[in-house]
């Protein structure tokens, strides 16, 4: 589409306000208000859940608002699907990346918007794909192209293609939500000078970062969101990074969480990781202590979940040591764990948790058959074993013949947990395992990692909940890109704590 003229000053290119969503019985957004004016870059930044992706679904049409304002220009508006959101004039770049593997570069960037009449122009298809990579000139790496197949591209060639898809629309309003996490800083400083180049053109560019330097780099204004709402609207030029995460935080916040009721945990390590490293670990070196629970934190994807599979040997570390109660352990796949009293639950049920069309018992006993490596299993005797744990669960079930699918979310995930349970562990890894599930059956869980402390396993949990982790760590590890940067223990255990490592170790 041709460049529009931009908007009169006294109105938003968008505007939200009062914005609510609600999931079944999750409120995503409360109260979002948002302004975007014409030829500035508007950063959107909170903690992982406040609501700012949502905020942005419903602008682009992804998702329809139980409540509140939208207006374009100054105009009322409600956007029925994407398709009409992107004829008014709005582009949007999802984290989540939807291309398609079987197709080339140039056909994923105009997917919808081919050239040609009643057939694809391949030659004017080619062209404009060109011209559109040249944007980010020599920064793309080996093998990328026009005809490069889409499945045979790295993470960060993928992520410039969605780029690409959303400056092919030639919008007036862009949104960028985390469009630089798989970029290296190369391809940052181009994309960048690419958002420099629209905001004079006229546009408006909503940009979401968990990145601060990014945000000072590329901002003009910055509107903070907390617990779906937002909470305060900020120039960048009159403001700083604490001020910033004071109010992501809250003021009610910035204290501690109420701590464990468990003594300190002493004596030898139950686990010892030395110089751990893949592809996405840098080197990691920790200790587990019988009866503690040791935090991952930091912003989201920056090693916590991988740390975690390569413990239980999904991802297989390429260098470094782990000793399990002293002992050299070689965790090559997840049968080696199992082996060695390491349990991992996963907050992604779907992926690696449960089986769902399988009955309940055949989901229960999988992880104690592949500790005792047989495929033969007295049931009788396993049920007696596991009925106490299912009470400790409060797992709600007809029968250990029913399909693990006819369980609400909160009692697959007890499932889960008492697959392990039953398995009697040691070291329990928790990436997540709270994740979708209601709030009693969050406080169950809780209750079990402190009785299972108490019986001196060993724990470590990821959690995407601050107050989650900040209310269940002993100390917590601060992760930034595969590597930990920080440890925060005793006072230091405060929401603000971890804001302030998270987001200053990307220039540390």
């Amino acid at each position: 589409m041709p460049d529009p003229a931009p908007p009169s000053p006294e109105a938003p290119l968008l505007e939200a306000s009062a914005i609510r969503k609600r999931f079944g019985g999750v409120v995503a957004l409360e109260r979002g208000d948002f302004e975007l004016r014409a030829g500035e870059v508007h950063v959107l930044i909170g903690s992982n859940g406040c609501g700012k992706s949502t905020l942005c679904k419903v602008a682009a049409g992804a998702v329809g608002p139980d409540g509140g304002r939208l207006r374009v220009d100054g105009r009322e508006a409600a956007f029925a699907s994407p398709r009409a959101a992107a004829a008014a004039g709005i582009g949007v770049f999802y984290q989540e990346l939807s291309l398609v593997p079987q197709l080339t570069v140039a056909e994923n960037i105009l997917l919808g918007r081919e050239p040609g009449r009643g057939f694809v122009d391949q030659g004017a298809l080619r062209r404009r794909a060109e011209e559109l990579i040249a944007r980010f000139g020599d920064v793309c790496g080996p093998g990328f192209g026009p005809d490069a197949a889409a499945g045979e591209l790295s993470a960060d060639q993928r992520q410039i293609v969605e780029i690409l898809k959303v400056l092919a629309q030639d919008a007036r309003i862009l949104i960028f939500d985390e469009a630089t996490s798989s970029l290296d800083a190369r391809q940052v400083a181009v994309f960048f000078d690419i958002v420099r180049r629209l905001k004079q053109e006229g546009r408006g560019i909503i940009f979401i970062s968990h990145r601060m330097d990014e945000i000072f780099a590329i901002g003009d204004r910055v509107t903070v969101m907390r617990n779906g709402a937002t909470v305060a609207t900020l120039a960048i030029a009159a403001t700083s990074r604490d001020e910033i995460l004071r109010h992501m935080v809250g003021a009610a916040l910035t204290g501690d969480f109420e701590r464990p009721n468990r003594p300190p945990a002493t004596g030898e390590p139950i686990l010892s990781v030395r110089a751990l490293g893949n592809d996405r670990l840098g080197g990691v070196t920790l200790q587990l202590r019988r009866g503690e629970i040791l935090g991952l934190g930091g912003l989201h994807g920056q090693g916590q979940a991988a740390l975690l599979r390569a413990l239980f040997g999904a991802d297989p570390a390429q260098s470094g040591t782990v000793e399990i109660g002293g002992r050299p352990a070689a965790l090559r796949r997840p049968a080696d764990a199992i082996r060695r009293g390491i349990a991992y639950v996963s907050g992604d049920r779907g992926r690696h948790g449960v089986f769902p069309v399988r009955p309940i018992f055949e989901n229960l006993v999988l992880a104690s058959a592949a500790r005792k490596r047989s495929p033969w299993v007295d049931r009788a005797g396993f049920i007696a074993r596991v009925g106490p744990v299912l009470q400790r669960l409060k797992l709600k079930f007809a029968g250990f013949a029913a399909p693990v699918s006819t369980l609400s979310g909160g009692n697959q995930q007890k499932v889960v947990i008492g697959r392990w349970l039953a398995a009697g562990p040691g070291i329990l890894l928790l990436d997540d395992p709270t994740k979708g599930i209601d709030v009693e059956t969050k406080h169950d869980l809780y209750r079990i990692m402190a009785d299972l402390c108490a019986e001196g396993v060993g724990i470590i949990l990821y959690s995407s909940e601050d107050e989650e982790l900040l209310g269940n760590a002993d100390r917590v590890l601060v992760f930034n890109g595969g590597r930990i940067v920080t440890e925060l223990a005793g006072d230091r255990l405060t929401e603000l704590e971890l804001y302030r490592a998270a987001y200053r170790a990307e220039t540390a």
